[in-house]
C-alpha cells in the first residue's frame, strides 16, 4: 500500500510540474529572438545547506553566463517531495536537474553503493578532488549505470567527511552491538554498519532529530555542517569524529532534456558544472570548519577523535560490507570497485 501511495504522488506530482511549464522547458524568446528557458533544479537538503548554495551558485553562474537567457527555479527537499521521490522525478523528465546523492537511489542503481564503503577514500581533500574529477571508475564506468536508469550524471563531489553522534561512546566496533543507527535507505549504508554489529534504521532526514529524541533511533551519521544545522547535537551525548568516509553525491540531468539542448546552450551546462568542481570543496570545507567550533559553544555534546589505532580496527570491520557489494552488485560492480581502488591508490602515492 506504501508503494502504491508514493507511486500515486509521484504521478501527481510530475503532472504537476509539467502542466505547470506547459510540459516544455523553453519559456518562449527574448527581445533578439534568441530561445529563453525555464528550468527546475532540486535538491535534498534545506536553505543554507551545502547543495541550497551549490544550487544556488549554479544559477548564479549559469544565468549571468547565458545573458538572462536562462533561469533556474530552485525545489529544496520537501517542495516537490522528498529525496527519493525528486531522482524519480528527474527520471521520467517531470524536473531537469536534481542533486542525487547514493544513499538516496541504491536501489535505482545498485552499482553506486559503493560510496557507502567506510575507509574507500583518503583523508586529503585536494586528492579526493582529483579523483571525482578524473576517475575513469566514476565518470565512465558509474556514469554508464546512471545512464541506463535514465540519469545523466554531471559531476561527483563530496559534501564532507561522515561523523556519528550517538548516546553512548561508539569508538570500538564491539560498542556498536546492537544500536540502533540511522541510516539513509541504502543496502550498502546498513551493511557497513551491519559490519559493527549495528541494527541499522532507515529513517528520512527530516525525521531524524524527534526519532533521536524519542529514543526510536540512537545514533546518526552526517558531515559537521548537518549535525549542526539539524541540531542532532542537542538529542545526543557523544559527536564522534570518525571521517568514516565522504558523503557523495551528484549533480545530474535528464538526459533526453539534456540531449535535446542546442550544442551551445549544453556547452554553457557543462562549462557552468566545471566551474563550480571548486566551489563544491571550498563550501563543504567552510561549512564543516565552522559548524564544530559552534556545536562546541551551543552544546555540552562530548567530543571524541578516533586515534589512529581505533581507526585501524574499524578499518578492518568494514572489509565484510566490501564483500558484501560485490556479492549484491556483481561484476559491473565489481570492476567498477577494483577500478576505483587501483586509481586512489596511485593518487594516494604521488
Amino acid at each position: 500500500m506504501k508503494k502504491i501511495v508514493s507511486l500515486i504522488m509521484l504521478v501527481v506530482l510530475t503532472m504537476a510540474l509539467l502542466v505547470g511549464c506547459g510540459g516544455n522547458q523553453n519559456a518562449g524568446g527574448n527581445a533578439t529572438g534568441e530561445e529563453t528557458y525555464t528550468w527546475r533544479f532540486a535538491h535534498e537538503e534545506i536553505d543554507g545547506d551545502v547543495q541550497d548554495l551549490y544550487v544556488k551558485k549554479f544559477k548564479e553562474v549559469i544565468e549571468a553566463k547565458s545573458d538572462g537567457r536562462i533561469n533556474i527555479d530552485i525545489y529544496p527537499v520537501g517542495q516537490i517531495g522528498d529525496a527519493t521521490q525528486q531522482a524519480e522525478l528527474l527520471q521520467k523528465g517531470g524536473i531537469e536537474f536534481a542533486i542525487v546523492s547514493p544513499g538516496n537511489t541504491g536501489t535505482l542503481v545498485p552499482e553506486n553503493q559503493l560510496f557507502s564503503l567506510h575507509f574507500l577514500f583518503t583523508d586529503d581533500m585536494d586528492k579526493n578532488a582529483e579523483i571525482f574529477k578524473t576517475s575513469k571508475a566514476l565518470n565512465e564506468l558509474l556514469s554508464n549505470k546512471y545512464l541506463e536508469k535514465n540519469i545523466k550524471v554531471l559531476a561527483y563531489w563530496t559534501e564532507g567527511a561522515m561523523q556519528w553522534t550517538s548516546n553512548k561512546p561508539v569508538n570500538t566496533p564491539d560498542q556498536w552491538r546492537g544500536m540502533k543507527m540511522r541510516t539513509m535507505p541504502s543496502p550498502m549504508i546498513v551493511a557497513a554498519y551491519q559490519a559493527y554489529g549495528a541494527n541499522p534504521t532507515p529513517v528520512p532526514y527530516m525525521e531524524v532529530y524527534s526519532g533521536l529524541q524519542l529514543n526510536m533511533i540512537e545514533g546518526q551519521e552526517n558531515p559537521l555542517f548537518a549535525i549542526d544545522q539539524m541540531k542532532f547535537y542537542e538529542v545526543q551525548k557523544y559527536l564522534t569524529l570518525a571521517n568514516s568516509n565522504l558523503y557523495v553525491t551528484t549533480t545530474a540531468v535528464n538526459p533526453d532534456f539534456f540531449n535535446g539542448l542546442p550544442a551551445d546552450i549544453q556547452d554553457m551546462v557543462l562549462e557552468t558544472v566545471e566551474e563550480l568542481r571548486d566551489y563544491s570543496f571550498e563550501i563543504q570545507e567552510e561549512l564543516n570548519g565552522g559548524a564544530l567550533d559552534r556545536i562546541k559553544a551551543q552544546s555540552n555534546i562530548e567530543i571524541v577523535e578516533l586515534t589512529d589505532g581505533e581507526r585501524e580496527v574499524f578499518r578492518a570491520a568494514s572489509k565484510s560490507a566490501y564483500d558484501k557489494y560485490v556479492e549484491m552488485v556483481g561484476a559491473g560492480g565489481k570492476e567498477i570497485l577494483e577500478t576505483l581502488l587501483e586509481e586512489v591508490k596511485e593518487i594516494e602515492s604521488r
